[in-house]
């Protein structure tokens, strides 16, 4: 039974003592927990500063989301918002300010109108879940040993994931455009190099909008623990989570020290929408290890380690152009980013702990032909993908990547999306002068081709089936190539 007279005298207490703004609050905040944090590390210090800043815009978003003319003692004198708000949607809460988009809550297997759909979204909130199974093998030659494959299909692979994601609107906390975002991942595979294996902890982060611009908001932050994979770069062909098409190779970014799927890591990030279709991304994180997937797992099983001993700042800046398609323009997509981490990597020369790891990345999309009036999304589109980093500390060193689609190839399959997908990686020339001065056998490079068909079986169901030609498949031993086959089956409850 609760304590009504204990309960009254403490807020009695309460009442006596002398009340700090918001802004006095803030900094006494901040400089107490950044007084302990920069004793414990950089690391944490900036990254506690910067949820700290954002933690702030949020709780203050209720002021400052009273623009000024609303404070005018004449009304009369004031001039009106340029850019009405848009009306609320269910699909508010669905993924967004990323550079990847999932299906809509319409495309679900349970339906958008069903009653418990309907009863979450009442209460502000949304529960989806999303299963994925995968398998692949090499068609041209006999399987390997299970210990002895070196790339996915030498040896039949088989992937399964299970993700939730719960949404919530914080309305109701009288935080206005603001949500908190969580989500969990198990994820199995049959060979762990091309996970890992993980059941831990995928996104859990607080939203917020600000302002009002033409193509949405004026300003979009997150911050807390996110996957990176998803808010950078653009990897996937055609935009979507569901239907991107398959042959993508570009492990450049993961490599340098992003988080991607199924990893997740304390970040920070902001996106600006700027004049004519352009926008600005920063993010600050703290670094994957240095080691790859599979040591991220091993030191932080749950993904919840805040800074482990060793992970520095990873810093990452996209600034790009995105059009999208109208009856009167055909869509374009023109982004170019800078990562840079201070966590020390392996010097592939030296054998020596060292600093400084980056990725530069240009990608390019383009509709060429639009194939319906109705759905101006639809029709024929080509791409063409640039990523670099420094070949003393990455095994992967360059990346380039050609890519024509199709979004609706046939007018009675209008979710469906075929591709063709043409990559060429260069391999750190440091690691295989090594390898071959040791005796072993190694590639120079890596080229690929993949055709691929992503089917739209029905709502929330997705079929995806692929043929991909490796020339190349890895670094070392210098396997023979391969002609590897892919199905996909995905799911969004």
């Amino acid at each position: 039974m609760r304590n009504i007279e204990g309960t009254d005298r403490m807020r009695v207490f309460a009442q006596r003592q002398p009340r700090l703004g918001w802004g006095r609050k803030l900094r006494l905040t901040a400089g107490l927990v950044l007084a302990g944090q920069v004793l414990a590390g950089p690391v944490r210090a900036v990254l506690v500063l910067a949820v700290l800043v954002l933690a702030g815009l949020v709780l203050m978003g209720p002021l400052l989301a009273v623009p000024v003319w609303a404070q005018a003692p004449d009304a009369s004198l004031a001039d009106p918002p340029k850019v009405a708000p848009p009306p609320r949607s269910i699909e508010d809460l669905n993924l967004v300010a990323a550079d990847a988009s999932m299906p809509t809550f319409a495309d679900s297997f349970v339906p958008v109108n069903s009653r418990f759909r309907q009863s979450m979204y009442r209460h502000g909130m949304t529960l989806r879940l999303i299963t994925q199974q995968q398998y692949s093998q090499n068609t041209i030659a006999a399987p390997v040993a299970p210990d002895a494959q070196t790339y996915i299909g030498q040896y039949p692979f088989e992937d399964a994931m299970l993700q939730p994601i719960l949404v919530a609107d914080l309305r109701q906390l009288h935080l206005h455009r603001t949500q908190l975002y969580v989500g969990g991942v198990w994820n199995w595979v049959s060979w762990n190099p091309a996970g890992p294996k993980s059941f831990q902890l995928w996104n859990l982060y607080a939203y917020k909008a600000w302002g009002h611009a033409a193509d949405g908001p004026r300003m979009q932050t997150k911050a807390g623990y996110v996957s990176l994979n998803l808010e950078f770069v653009g990897l996937f062909v055609g935009g979507s989570t569901a239907t991107g098409g398959q042959g993508v190779y570009a492990v450049l970014p993961y490599e340098v020290g992003m988080s991607y799927f199924p990893l997740t890591a304390p970040a920070v990030l902001a996106r600006i929408q700027g004049p004519g279709h352009s926008y600005l991304k920063l993010a600050a994180q703290r670094s994957i290890d240095a080691g790859g997937g599979p040591a991220e797992v091993a030191r932080n099983g749950s993904g919840l380690r805040f800074d482990p001993h060793g992970d520095k700042v990873l810093a990452i800046g996209e600034a790009g152009y995105l059009r999208n398609a109208t009856r009167e323009s055909h869509e374009a997509w023109l982004r170019t980013g800078f990562m840079r981490n201070w966590t020390p990597f392996r010097n592939l020369l030296t054998n020596q702990k060292q600093s400084g790891n980056y990725c530069a990345y240009l990608l390019m999309d383009a509709q060429l032909k639009q194939t319906s009036e109705a759905h101006p999304d639809h029709g024929i589109y080509a791409g063409a993908s640039f990523m670099t980093v420094p070949d003393t500390l990455n095994t992967y060193s360059r990346y380039y990547e050609l890519r024509a689609y199709k979004e609706a190839p046939f007018e009675s399959r209008p979710s469906d999306l075929v591709s063709i997908v043409a990559s060429h990686t260069s391999y750190s020339r440091l690691e295989t002068n090594q390898l071959l001065s040791s005796g072993r056998t190694a590639w120079r490079s890596g080229s690929t081709l993949t055709a691929s068909y992503a089917l739209h079986a029905s709502p929330g169901n997705f079929l995806g089936f692929g043929l991909t030609y490796l020339h190349g498949p890895a670094v070392t031993p210098r396997s023979p190539s391969a002609l590897t086959f892919l199905a996909s089956w995905t799911t969004y409850f």
